[in-house]
């Protein structure tokens, strides 16, 4: 019991302390200080327009997270299956190399206006390819990276049992770049919900929070564009939590 308490203090109290002393801080600050909402709203006043208009935000993140789990999905599959190959063919993964890394700094701004074009501005499918090419570049190079660390001695003794290549990644490699692939995700699964909300500013279907916080903020109602931002924030975290959790399942499961 000694040992769990201050754990318990560091991972849950101490946030929500340090979380409500920034509220409160910020609370003062724009009321002291007598800041317009135009620069920044007051917290209050942002929670009370998420409050009133919590139909309308939690509408927006269903689209809004929707498309981020099908990018993810999509980006994660294509990432983890591509470092596998590139791990087995060093041919492949050297061609690989300069292509991915010129997919990383591909711009969000310059690429959904484009996706729209050829998939229509009806179509949310822009939305999530952006979404998948944010989230395969790092999953990509975190599973590569870990399957780079097997031990000289553990491939020696999979080449002694005469194992194929894939049996030795599924037996040796790919449990020891467990770690590695989903420190990828996690990063990756709060990237998957920020390229789909930037990419809603730049036209397709209405819906999704960027959509609504450009529609808000133009209206000149940014106490409601900040609590759309709120909902981003709660999706973002509720993208990584599940990440965490489901990492925490797999790695107990597997003995980690």
């Amino acid at each position: 019991m000694r040992t769990a308490q201050p754990g318990l203090v560091q991972t849950v109290l101490a946030p929500i302390v340090f979380g409500v002393a920034v509220i409160l801080l910020w609370q003062g600050l724009v009321t002291g200080l007598a800041i317009k909402a135009f620069i920044l709203p007051a917290p209050f006043a942002i929670g009370a327009e998420f409050a009133g208009n919590l139909n309308n935000v939690a509408g927006g993140m269903v689209v809004t997270g929707r498309n981020s789990l099908i990018g993810l999905v999509i980006g994660a599959v294509l990432g983890i299956a591509l470092a596998i190959v590139a791990a087995l063919a060093r041919l492949l993964d050297e061609m690989a190399a300069p292509i991915v890394a010129a997919l990383s700094v591909v711009p969000i701004v310059a690429l959904a206006p484009v996706l729209y074009t050829m998939f229509g501005a009806g179509a949310e499918t822009a939305r999530q390819l952006v979404a998948a090419l944010a989230v395969f570049v790092p999953v990509y190079f975190n599973t590569l990276k870990g399957l780079r660390q097997v031990r000289p001695v553990h491939r020696d003794l999979m080449r002694a049992y005469a194992v194929t290549g894939w049996q030795a990644t599924r037996a040796v490699t790919l449990p020891t770049a467990l770690p590695y692939v989903f420190t990828g995700l996690r990063v990756a699964s709060s990237l998957a919900v920020i390229s789909a909300l930037i990419a809603e500013y730049f036209g397709g279907p209405v819906g999704g929070l960027g959509k609504s916080i450009t529609s808000a903020a133009s209206s000149s109602n940014y106490g409601l564009a900040w609590a759309y931002v709120l909902g981003s924030i709660i999706l973002g975290l509720a993208f990584y939590c599940a990440a965490l959790i489901v990492e925490k399942l797999v790695t107990r499961r597997s003995g980690g």
